[in-house]
C-alpha cells in the first residue's frame, strides 16, 4: 500500500498560516528595529560614512558598475535570513503536526485497535519511530492470530480426543451392562468380553499416541544418535509386517543405494516412522500388492527415504492435510479402521526433530510417502 503525507485539517491549515503571518509581522518589526539602529549610528559618525562612500567608489565589477546602495544590500541580506526564519518557524510547527498526528494513531491503537497500522509517512526520523509502531503492530496482530489459532488447536484437540474416548468407552459401558444384566449364553459373555476388550485396547492406543505426539512436540525431546545401516533397518521393520502383508497379499520389496547406506539418526523414532507409515498403507491402501521400502542417497549432505504402496489413490484435497492430527481420508470420525488420526502427525514431528522434511505424493499408480533426512545430523544443532 502507497502510503501519503499527513493530510493536515482546516484548523491545522490555518494555525500553520497564523504562524507564517505572525512570523512575518515580528521579522519586519525586527528589520525596521535594525535598519534605524544602524542608519542612527551611521549618521551620527561622519568617518563611517566616509568610509562607506570610498567603498563603494572603490569596488567595481564587470562593466564598471559600482557597489549598489549598502540599504539595499543590507536590505537584501535581511530579507533572505527573514525567508529562513520563515521556513524553519512553519517547517517546525508542520513537524510538530505530525507527531500530534501520529500520538493521535497510537491513543486509537490503544484503545484495542491492535491491527491499526500508520499508513502516513514523513521526511524525518519520525519516520522510524513511525516503521517501528507498525512493525510493532505487525508482531501483535501475528501474535494474537498465533493464540486464536492454539486456541483453536486445545479446543480441536479436546473435541477430538473427547469423541474418539467417547465412542470406545460407550461401547465398553453398554457390552459390560449386557453382562452385568445377566446374559446366560457363555458365548455371548465370551463375544462381549472380546468387544470391550477390543475398545479398551482402542482407548489405550489413543493415548499412547497422544502421549507420544505431545511429547514429541515439546522442545525438551531430544534425539538419540547412532549410525544407523539403513537396509537392515528396513529388513527388520518389514519382517515385522511379514505376517500381516500376507494376510492381505501384499509383498515386500526393500531396496537402499548404496547398500550400505548408514545416517545418523534416532533408530527408535525412525523405526516408530516406518511402522506408522506401513501401517497406514495396509490399513488405508485398498488394493494394494506391493509395498515398496527405498532408500537413496542424494548427495553428500542428504538421504531420501520411500514407503510406496500401489493402493487406492488419495485425493488432492487429502494430501495438504494428510499430517494434521485426527485427520482421517475417509473423512469421518468413526475408529471401524482402528486408528488414532495421530500416526501421520507423530510421523511429521520425528522427522521434523531430525530437520528432515516429508511429504506426500499420490497417483492412480502410486501412493508415496517420500522423506528427505540430513545424512550426518551430529553436524546439526540437535534440540536442547
Amino acid at each position: 500500500m502507497k502510503k501519503e503525507r499527513v493530510k493536515l485539517t482546516a484548523a491545522e491549515k490555518s494555525e500553520l498560516f497564523a504562524e507564517g503571518v505572525i512570523t512575518v509581522i515580528l521579522l519586519l518589526l525586527l528589520n525596521l528595529s535594525v535598519i534605524i539602529l544602524i542608519n542612527l549610528t551611521i549618521l551620527q559618525n561622519k568617518n563611517l560614512v566616509n568610509g562607506i562612500y570610498f567603498l563603494k567608489r572603490t569596488i567595481t565589477f564587470a562593466g564598471g558598475r559600482h557597489l549598489w546602495s549598502w540599504q539595499n544590500t543590507f536590505i537584501i541580506f535581511m530579507g533572505v535570513g527573514d525567508l529562513i526564519v520563515l521556513y524553519w518557524r512553519l517547517i517546525r510547527r508542520y513537524h510538530q503536526m505530525q507527531l500530534r498526528h501520529v500520538i493521535s494513531e497510537l491513543h486509537y491503537i490503544a484503545k484495542g485497535h491492535f491491527d491499526h497500522t500508520i499508513s502516513f509517512k514523513v521526511k524525518t526520523d519520525l519516520q522510524k519511530v513511525i516503521d517501528s509502531i507498525n512493525s510493532l503492530v505487525d508482531s501483535t496482530v501475528n501474535a494474537i492470530n498465533e493464540e486464536k489459532a492454539i486456541e483453536k488447536s486445545k479446543d480441536e484437540l479436546i473435541s477430538n480426543v473427547s469423541h474418539d474416548i467417547r465412542t470406545p468407552l460407550t461401547s465398553i459401558i453398554g457390552y459390560l451392562g449386557l453382562l452385568k444384566s445377566g446374559v446366560s449364553d457363555p458365548a455371548d459373555q465370551q463375544k462381549y468380553l472380546n468387544i470391550a476388550y477390543m475398545k479398551a485396547e482402542q482407548m489405550k492406543s489413543l493415548a499412547h499416541d497422544l502421549l507420544e505426539y505431545t511429547t514429541l512436540k515439546s522442545t525438551s525431546t531430544k534425539l538419540n544418535l547412532s549410525s544407523l545401516h539403513i537396509f537392515s533397518m528396513l529388513e527388520q521393520v518389514a519382517a515385522g509386517f511379514e505376517f500381516e502383508g500376507q494376510e492381505k497379499g501384499i509383498v515386500f520389496n526393500i531396496e537402499a543405494r548404496p547398500k550400505d547406506l548408514t545416517i545418523q539418526a534416532d533408530a527408535e523414532k525412525l523405526v516408530r516412522v516406518y511402522n506408522n507409515l506401513i501401517t497406514n498403507a495396509l490399513k488405508y491402501g485398498t488394493g494394494a500388492t506391493q509395498i515398496n521400502l527405498i532408500a537413496n542417497l542424494v548427495n553428500n549432505n542428504e538421504v531420501e527415504l520411500r514407503v510406496e504402496n500401489n493402493g487406492t489413490q488419495i485425493p488432492e484435497e487429502s494430501l495438504k492435510k494428510i499430517f494434521e492430527r485426527f485427520y482421517r481420508v475417509e473423512g469421518s470420525r468413526n475408529t471401524k479402521t482402528g486408528g488414532t488420526g495421530l500416526g501421520l502427525s507423530i510421523t511429521k514431528s520425528i522427522v521434523d526433530l531430525h530437520h528432515g522434511k516429508i511429504r506426500c505424493e499420490s497417483d492412480k499408480d502410486w501412493t508415496r510417502f517420500i522423506i528427505c533426512l540430513p545424512l550426518n545430523l551430529k553436524s546439526e544443532k540437535t534440540p536442547a
